[in-house]
């Protein structure tokens, strides 16, 4: 998908408003990806992403900006925290194990488009499975079958919540991971002894997921698959490092912890200049992979990182405090805005809530009130003051009555906050 950046930007804007720097430097550093990838492969080796770095309170799409880049070009994306990890010799993550992640991810991508190919495909025999199962589950409680009417009744969809048991493959116990590459026990021994099955009681619908699962890894090549998710994740994958600031000492300090911090940024350092890490996939380079850092930077500066990490994330972008203009759009113009979501969950219990333009004036205004007179989290305010104002709602919502509608104008928002709007007044007396 080769989106101008301009292009990315109005996609970015459907779900996150203001952060115009952010949006142009995330969408130019996409940009330049597909531009690499049209050169000639001498240069192209030569071409490395250039690294960015945010700066900005919680709660003002630093994340989301990372997360909606990744989503819009499919491409291979994890989120880690920067303080799961500590230097080597120190209990806590190995920082190798970001990539190992992200390699997962795009694994795990690759496979499911791969499936999504071949569902078609393997759709008869599925549809086989299902029929024998049912049939069998059937006959196992003395009621009569009749295998064309079943096939009849499956392909209709009348049967998907129907439970039946149904012989699957056992799938192999969770990884364990022992300082390196991740040991797969329940995997070592394929192809030495014949994979185990087991009888398990599902709905249709689920036993479809389940089978369809299986008949398409029949017939996807795995070493395909894993090429193609290591050449991803080399080339496409996107690293968002959160909460970075965590792990540099404050100015000007220099004890124990400090030094412990400067060892996990020096661990750090490889990985995002460029180096080869062991997966159980192959071998991944590093080079190409996008880092996106951020942090809120409270109590240090993006200078008071190692000079070589600096160095290593060359665009450096600031994100804007939240205005109450920006908690409006917030509520009522981004895409699956905040609203809609309570309007859509509610009227699963037969409330059909409305919002009038003054009652969300007034929760824009206490959001931005709120974060101004106590501890600054963004956008994530909106969730607490909405939570708070429609818990009556929300509580006595049963769903056996007709539909009713709610009328959400000032006056109920400023009844259901008269207590918290008495501390507001009495907060500009103290000093």
């Amino acid at each position: 998908m080769n989106y101008s950046p301009r292009q990315v930007v109005e996609e970015l804007d459907k779900y996150i408003i203001g952060q115009e720097k952010a949006k142009r430097a995330v969408a130019i550093a996409l940009r330049n990806r597909y531009r690499r990838s049209r050169l000639p492969k001498e240069l192209r080796e030569e071409i490395t992403p250039k690294n960015i770095i945010m700066r900005g309170p919680t709660g003002v799409g630093k994340t989301e900006i990372a997360r909606r880049l990744a989503k819009l070009v499919k491409a291979p994306f994890i989120k880690i925290e920067a303080t799961k990890y500590t230097e080597v010799g120190y209990v806590g993550r190995d920082v190798e194990s970001m990539i190992r992640d992200l390699v997962e991810v795009s694994v795990r991508l690759v496979k499911d488009e791969k499936a999504h190919e071949m569902e078609q495909k393997v759709a008869p025999v599925v549809t086989q499975r299902l029929v024998e199962a049912i049939c069998d589950t059937r006959r196992a409680a003395d009621i009569q079958v009749e295998r064309a009417e079943v096939e009849k009744q499956l392909l209709e969809g009348q049967l998907e919540n129907e439970s039946i048991d149904i012989v699957v493959l056992d799938t192999p116990k969770p990884m364990l991971a022992v300082g390196g590459p991740e040991i797969n026990i329940g995997s070592m021994f394929d192809g030495l002894m014949p994979q185990k099955r087991k009888k398990r009681k599902l709905t249709v619908a689920r036993a479809r997921e389940v089978v369809t699962g299986e008949e398409c890894d029949k017939i996807i090549d795995k070493d395909n698959v894993n090429a193609e998710a290591i050449r991803r994740a080399e080339e496409e994958g996107i690293i968002f490092i959160d909460e970075i600031d965590k792990i540099i000492g404050s100015a000007g300090g220099s004890n124990h912890q400090d030094v412990s911090r400067e060892g996990v940024q020096r661990d750090i350092l490889p990985i995002v200049e460029g180096s080869t890490v062991s997966t159980k996939y192959g071998n991944v380079k590093t080079d190409f992979i996008l880092f996106i850092a951020s942090g809120a930077f409270h109590v240090s500066n993006i200078e008071d990182m190692i000079p070589e990490l600096q160095g290593r994330f060359p665009i450096r972008v600031d994100l804007d405090n939240l205005t109450k203009d920006d908690f409006k759009r917030i509520l009522s113009e981004t895409k699956n805005s905040v609203i809609m979501q309570y309007q859509s969950i509610l009227k699963v219990d037969n409330i059909d809530l409305k919002f009038t333009e003054d009652a969300i004036d007034e929760i824009a205004e206490m959001a931005a009130a709120e974060n101004e007179t106590s501890e600054n989290i963004g956008a994530r305010r909106l969730h607490t003051i909405m939570e708070a104002l429609l818990e009556d709602i929300s509580f006595n919502a049963s769903g056996d009555h007709p539909m009713l509608e709610v009328k959400v104008d000032r006056a109920y928002v400023q009844n259901a906050f008269k207590e918290s709007k008495k501390k507001f007044d009495l907060k500009k007396f103290v000093l």
